[in-house]
């Protein structure tokens, strides 16, 4: 297909440069098959080495058309390599009866063997000189290097002296694909490109893939003529031939076109790749024909390489000094987290610095359904609809961006405090999240050429032709903040590993805990039950005797020794009351709660009848707006429950006519309903309402409000606790107290 009708506005960066079906003209490449080496494709210029062209080279083993010394290298020490998607250089290989050598390439990708033979006639250009010595000295200078940008610096300067090129750019990539030159080595009389930025159209997305898979690519005269391949597909597959690691592909129209609107007459890029990452790259220009020899290049590409592996130390080592005082920090934090009671609380942000030690102008803390602010940073409501948007469209435990305005449009606004976002999420099941915040600061980007207008139509229909101008155009940009650094990001990964791991071991020490608690408390029911049991019949004995002698001998005692039996028999009858509360409280505990279906309504009609001398002597009210629902439990306990709820509501009450309000309201979900008992006694202080539930503790004297030994409520809670659900006071002292609590709705199908 035309690469004019097929390359357009609406697919420009779609444009499959991998598959462009030819070559640069230098050279011939051949498709051979394993392990014959029979050529299954060929370029049609191998007429100028071989009589008959690609027509006669079709279906023949190497062995007819290449030297037998060259053939045997290659069988014995090249195919049995590990070849694929890696190029290897070869020594110069000969066509039979021709006298030019070759300079040779080879590589394995999708099942082809792909040969590439190039020849460039034009010696004078080429660079001839002891490379690897200059290299080894090169990278003792590298080593020496203080800062990433002095490195880069000297590494484009020797690229060029190694290659010849009149322009070496060391190219680094944003984060939004664009790129910026920042190090520059030049002819004297050449404009310098140095800081200016290019926009990602430039490198459209399928390029950059290409140069992080293929280091190196060469094109030694842009204004060529493609040459293509005989047969345009492959005769094993019927697919175009895949060239993405071949040297001398033909390059996209539109990439040819745009070099030669700088003016540019051949062009070398190195990919320097960090964490399989396309960090940047060098880019080489020359501004008439050049050609690169085969050891230059690997020479180039050892230093790439050698760049790609240092960039990481380089950039940690500009950032060493903040890098270490963030290990400080994170040590300091992860101290506060274990002696803190609360996360929110081991984060307390310090007066002079953020959170964990890394520069910003705020944090933010999604905890517990709880937002704590620390600095400038977005409204409450803010945080909570970043967090939900991040949750939703997030996948990285750790994220983070210097334009949040771009990344969610619709919370440029609201979070324009935010314009640098940090986030960890400390949790995948509820909204946890801890930020950083940067403001944005307003920048001014030098550009090659405006970019909006990098590209125009140009004479070939809908086919894209490349912009023209280079001129210095400068942009006022906003909505962005200083980026985030590495070791920044790293250092909160590491704060939320430690969060989590502290969380973990909290959690372990809960369960350790909770299992030693049950424990105790199954052997404090025992002792609870056999201590009230095995006490009542001596208890019994001391009511009986004390009896006794008031009927047998009352006649003889004196008065007072009269009074001091009663009190016995008194404090006795007072005793067995304890014991009998007690023994009933640990039977709570101890029994099996029935898992039936409960009619609620049944069971307040049941504690009415049970307290029908109270609630006719007193007078009370009892409203219950709307039947009761039916809930899963056992209906003794809860007739029990509402007997003590009830009974209360008339002791405690100062009004002329007790009241009692019943109501509930059912979960969302509908598996638990959260029923209120209201009434307008005389109410219970802040202060008490946890030590009401506490067994035997009473509030008023023992003969105030009818008297009472004070395990009611007590029953009550333990009771809420065997159903599962949980119980809860509202009071206004004086006015009316509510008991709140929950059960379990029963299910349509139980018994």
């Amino acid at each position: 297909m035309s690469q004019e009708t097929t390359v357009n506005l609406a697919n420009c960066d779609r444009e499959p440069i991998h598959i462009p079906g030819s070559i640069q003209p230098h050279a011939i490449l051949m498709v051979l098959t394993e392990p014959d080496l029979v050529v299954q494709q060929i370029t049609n210029n191998v007429a100028s080495a071989i009589s008959g062209g690609a027509a006669s080279c079709l279906n023949r083993p190497l062995s007819e058309l290449v030297e037998s010394r060259d053939l045997d290298y290659l069988r014995r020490k090249v195919l049995p390599r590990e070849l694929d998607e890696a190029p290897h250089y070869l020594p110069g290989m000969r066509f039979m009866g021709h006298a030019t050598e070759f300079e040779a390439i080879v590589h394995r990708y999708q099942g082809a063997l792909i040969l590439e033979l190039e020849h460039w006639p034009h010696d004078e250009t080429a660079v001839h000189e002891e490379i690897y010595g200059s290299l080894k000295a090169t990278l003792s200078q590298l080593d020496r290097m203080p800062t990433l940008e002095s490195f880069c610096q000297k590494a484009a300067e020797q690229v060029k002296e190694f290659t010849g090129f009149d322009r070496v750019m060391v190219y680094r990539f944003a984060e939004d694909d664009s790129g910026h030159v920042i190090a520059e080595a030049r002819r004297s009389d050449l404009e310098s490109y140095l800081g200016l930025h290019y926009p990602a159209a430039d490198i459209p997305r399928q390029a950059r893939e290409l140069f992080k898979r293929s280091q190196l690519r060469l094109n030694p005269d842009v204004r060529y003529q493609p040459v293509p391949l005989v047969p345009a597909l492959r005769p094993d597959t019927h697919q175009p031939l895949d060239m993405s690691f071949c040297i001398t592909r033909s390059m996209s129209p539109i990439h040819a076109e745009y070099l030669q609107n700088m003016g540019v007459h051949a062009s070398m890029s190195i990919s320097i790749v960090v964490n399989d990452r396309l960090w940047g790259l060098f880019a080489c220009h020359h501004y008439s024909p050049r050609y690169v020899s085969h050891g230059t290049r690997m020479a180039c590409e050892f230093l790439a390489h050698t760049l790609s592996l240092q960039v990481a130390g380089k950039e940690a080592a500009d950032q060493h000094t903040y890098a270490e005082a963030l290990h400080r920090e994170h040590h300091a934090l992860v101290a506060e987290l274990n002696a803190a009671p609360s996360l929110p609380e081991a984060l307390r942000c310090p007066p002079e610095g953020m959170i964990g030690g890394i520069q910003a102008t705020g944090a933010a803390l999604l905890f517990n359904h709880q937002v704590q602010l620390y600095g400038i940073t977005p409204d409450e409501a803010s945080i909570r609809k970043l967090a939900a948007r991040l949750g939703n469209e997030v996948e990285e435990a750790v994220w983070s961006t210097d334009r949040l305005g771009e990344r969610f449009p619709d919370l440029a606004e609201s979070c324009a405090a935010a314009s640098g976002t940090l986030s960890v999420r400390l949790s995948k099941q509820a909204e946890a999240y801890l930020f950083w915040f940067r403001q944005e600061e307003t920048q001014t980007v030098n550009w090659a050429g405006e970019p909006a207008k990098a590209v125009t139509l140009g004479p070939h229909g809908d086919r894209l032709t490349p912009r023209k101008s280079f001129a210095l155009w400068q942009e006022t940009v906003k909505g962005r903040s200083r980026p985030w650094l590495t070791c920044e990001y790293d250092a909160a990964r590491q704060l939320r590993q430690s969060i989590l791991e502290h969380f973990v071991r909290h959690t372990e020490q809960l369960v350790r805990l909770n299992a030693d608690l049950q424990e105790r408390n199954s052997q404090l029911d025992s002792f609870a039950y056999v201590a009230s049991h095995d006490l009542k019949e001596p208890l019994r004995g001391i009511r009986n005797y004390s009896q006794f002698l008031m009927e047998d001998f009352g006649d003889d005692l004196a008065e007072e020794a009269k009074g001091y039996t009663r009190t016995v028999m008194r404090l006795a009858d007072r005793m067995e009351m304890l014991l009998d509360s007690l023994l009933h409280y640990s039977r709570l505990s101890r029994q099996e709660i029935q898992n039936t279906a409960v009619d609620l309504n049944e069971c307040v009609a049941d504690a009415l009848e049970f307290l029908v001398s109270r609630v006719q002597e007193s007078g009370l009210r009892i409203t219950i707006p709307r039947p009761l629902p039916i809930v899963q439990g056992d209906s003794d306990r809860l007739c029990e429950l509402f007997t003590n709820l009830i009974s209360n509501a008339i002791k405690y009450n100062d009004k002329p006519v007790p009241e009692v309000l019943v109501t509930f309201e059912t979960s969302a979900d509908g598996t638990t309903c959260e029923l209120q008992v209201r009434d307008n006694g005389i109410g219970i202080a802040p202060e008490h309402r946890n030590i009401v539930f506490q067994i035997f503790k009473r509030l008023h004297g023992r003969n105030e409000y009818g008297g009472g030994i004070g395990a009611g409520l007590t029953i009550v809670r333990k009771i809420v606790e065997r159903h599962g659900g949980n119980i809860w006071i509202d009071s206004v002292s004086g006015v009316s107290t509510t008991f709140s609590f929950t059960l379990p709705v029963a299910s349509p199908h139980a018994p």
